[in-house]
């Protein structure tokens, strides 16, 4: 049997269960302006996965890579549910929220 796919998706499960939380903890903390930093990761990510030889954890770099991409969209979208009252609002950042943009 091959068990590389479901160690695969388990990580994958992981990856996105760990960059849930860093989205609305880094939106929170630095607004909408935090999406570069997920830019950064996922290119630097993505070059990591070209590089290492081993298949499975350039699997799994591609994944974090990807996943910090995602991230993107993500922190804009955790915006939006911030200002609909779905989450807590940074009472230093309140003015960001007053603005529709």
């Amino acid at each position: 049997m091959n068990y590389i796919g479901i160690l695969i998706g388990l990580a994958t499960f992981l990856c996105i269960g760990i960059f849930h939380p860093i989205v609305i903890k880094a939106e929170y903390h630095f607004g909408r302006r935090c999406w570069p930093a997920f830019l950064v990761a996922g290119i630097a990510f993505l070059v990591a996965s070209l590089f290492v030889y081993n298949t499975y954890a350039s699997i799994i770099l591609g994944v974090v890579a990807f996943s910090s991409f995602w991230s993107i969209l993500e922190v804009r979208q955790q915006h939006e549910r911030v200002r609909k009252g779905w989450f807590p609002m940074n009472p230093k950042r309140k003015d960001e929220y007053l603005n529709k943009e």
